[in-house]
């Protein structure tokens, strides 16, 4: 399990369950789940985008990722938000369609990308994902306050200056960079639960924002960890344990919060 080989594994999986659990706090806060969702899913088209002109995989996912930021932001200037992002998801889908029927011997990177391929991350992947994890960190704790005021209270945000316009945007191109960095590890359909799941138990523990975000990180390396370890042991994919784990500690925290208010939103 701490061979030599798995060093790659664990390394990555850390850098991205350390931005997932961040940027997760404020997936949380904001009620932005579905774009937590929609985002690696229209993100992965690019990796077959990428095999098909025969460049890294990972450009391909950058560039999926801040088309679908710029997509989603024009798009909500004429729909509400749900709408806008749920249109893109239907655009993002129309081309990766097209660009899967181009290249057929993209079907097993498909695989991976969307259910995760933690055990066979090359060196070659930790630098970018580290940089990419590093960029999405220090834009959301430089942004802490801002963005905390206007998911909480967005008319107390314009109050003091908060422009919504720029915030959601800003908070949309965060969501890309940490869909691009957790992508090719625990796959599209499993971003959105590292995400959501840690976050979402941290907030029934505490209504202290701060302890909130910390939690939520604890809670995504425990995570991430454990799904590393099962699916070793047991040979089972490590997505499904991201999945389960995050359902298991979100219904342990709203068990643990039973009987009391629900935390603030």
């Amino acid at each position: 399990m701490f061979g030599s080989f798995m060093t790659n594994a664990w390394i990555v999986a850390t850098m991205v369950a350390i931005t997932a659990g961040i940027v997760g706090f404020f997936v949380v806060v904001r009620r932005a789940a579905f774009a937590a969702h929609v985002l690696p899913l229209g993100a992965f088209p690019g990796a077959a985008a990428a095999s098909l002109l025969g460049v890294n995989e990972l450009l391909g996912i950058v560039a999926f990722s801040a088309l679908g930021v710029l997509g989603i932001s024009q798009l909500q200037r004429w729909e509400r938000r749900e709408v806008a992002t749920a249109l893109w998801l239907a655009v993002a889908l129309a081309l990766g369609t097209l660009f899967l029927n181009m290249t057929r011997r993209y079907s097993q990177g498909v695989y991976a990308l969307l259910f995760g391929e933690v055990f066979g991350i090359r060196s070659a992947l930790i630098a970018p994902v580290a940089v990419l994890g590093a960029i999405a960190i220090a834009v959301t704790l430089l942004l802490f306050r801002p963005l905390l005021l206007d998911s909480l209270s967005p008319e107390l945000g314009e109050a003091a200056g908060t422009g919504r316009g720029w915030i959601e945007f800003a908070f949309l191109a965060v969501l890309a960079l940490c869909t691009a960095t957790a992508l090719p590890v625990v796959g599209a359909l499993m971003v959105f639960s590292l995400m959501v799941g840690p976050a979402s138990a941290a907030r029934f523990l505490t209504d202290r924002p701060l302890l909130a975000l910390t939690l939520s990180v604890v809670l995504s390396l425990a995570t991430v960890w454990s799904a590393i370890a099962l699916s070793y042991l047991s040979n089972w994919p490590v997505g499904f344990f991201v999945g389960a784990l995050g359902g298991v500690f979100y219904a342990a925290g709203r068990l643990r919060h039973r009987g009391g208010p629900a935390p603030a939103r």
